[in-house]
């Protein structure tokens, strides 16, 4: 994709707010667990259903086959954008093998075929050629229908108008200019730690660089100590550029935590930029900071000089793997 295409695709991300799902082939009954198996872009909803629903009876599995336990009353869910997943059509048989009850959410591939085999009650997204890193709402949404959690997207469907994609752009280009010729380190709560972990992921897909994660309170037990700059040490930190991802719905000793590292890093030179999640709303927030992710990557592989849609080196991994 050219990068005013990408650009499109981020500016056009609301409008899979307006996507109504639909449950074909075989009904589905309401569970109370769920089990979502998938890999890369594809169970991010599944993180961000978990950090807007904190207390729901949900695991993310990202891994071949099913995870070790008792599964009998779960509903498993098997998600892959592209319906050709590996690890995703292992974990489908390993489902059905079991004789779990399961629900498929897929564009098309084999998932999808299989799903039609097997009588699997299933969903088929739009393919609109994008990315799974980009098609989120989408995914989410589907998420949402097989788990019949139609409050929540009654509450999602306003976000086809509330999020403003345009009004981030600017920010996002400037952001990407600071952290130029470093490696992006994103901070975040336990609780959003989906954001940060989602922040990581467009960083390095998008933005064809190295980035990483890591949470608050764990990082001040650990990874904290590794930025203690000594001469010895000064060049082995020298690259690193920290982004602190803060919540004022989180706990006020995380928030202080957020001040006092902020405080120590850049006391030892270390750069930090502090992003504030600004919405009506947690969902609002969750997804207007993943669409400045969206920019700020756009941005960075754009000061590169490079492609930011496609992504070869999986599409060569796969290949080799085969």
């Amino acid at each position: 994709m050219h990068i005013l295409m990408m650009s499109e695709v981020i500016k056009n991300f609301p409008k899979q707010f307006k996507y109504r799902p639909k449950i074909e082939g075989g009904k589905l009954k309401k569970y109370k667990k769920f089990l979502v198996c998938g890999m890369g872009g594809s169970p991010q909803s599944a993180h961000v259903l978990k950090s807007v629903m904190p207390n729901l009876d949900l695991t993310i599995h990202k891994d071949y086959g099913m995870p070790a336990g008792d599964w009998r009353r779960t509903l498993v869910v098997v998600v892959s954008y592209s319906g050709n997943t590996e690890e995703s059509i292992s974990a489908l048989e390993e489902a059905k093998k079991q004789e779990l009850p399961i629900a498929i959410i897929a564009v098309g591939g084999k998932l999808i075929e299989l799903a039609k085999t097997y009588q699997i009650p299933y969903i088929q997204i739009p393919d609109t050629g994008i990315q799974p890193r980009s098609a989120t709402g989408f995914l989410f949404l589907a998420l949402l229908k097989v788990m019949k959690l139609n409050d929540l997207i009654k509450d999602s469907k306003t976000l086809s108008k509330t999020l403003q994609p345009a009004a981030s752009e600017q920010t996002g280009r400037d952001l990407a200019e600071k952290i130029r010729s470093t490696v992006p380190v994103v901070y975040a709560s336990t609780a959003n730690f989906p954001l940060a972990y989602m922040w990581k992921i467009k960083l390095n897909e998008t933005g064809k660089t190295p980035a990483f994660y890591n949470i608050f309170p764990e990082l001040n037990h650990n990874e904290m100590t590794g930025f203690d700059i000594k001469d010895a040490t000064k060049q082995l930190s020298d690259k690193f550029h920290f982004i602190f991802l803060k919540d004022q719905e989180d706990h006020p000793q995380v928030q202080k935590r957020f001040e006092v590292t902020k405080r120590l890093y850049q006391d030892r030179g270390l750069p930090v930029e502090v992003i504030e999640l600004s919405g009506t709303n947690r969902l609002e927030r969750i997804f207007t900071s993943l669409l400045l992710a969206d920019w700020t990557s756009l941005y960075r592989a754009q000061g590169y000089g490079l492609e930011s849609e496609q992504v070869p080196m999986v599409e060569e991994f796969k290949k080799l793997i085969a």
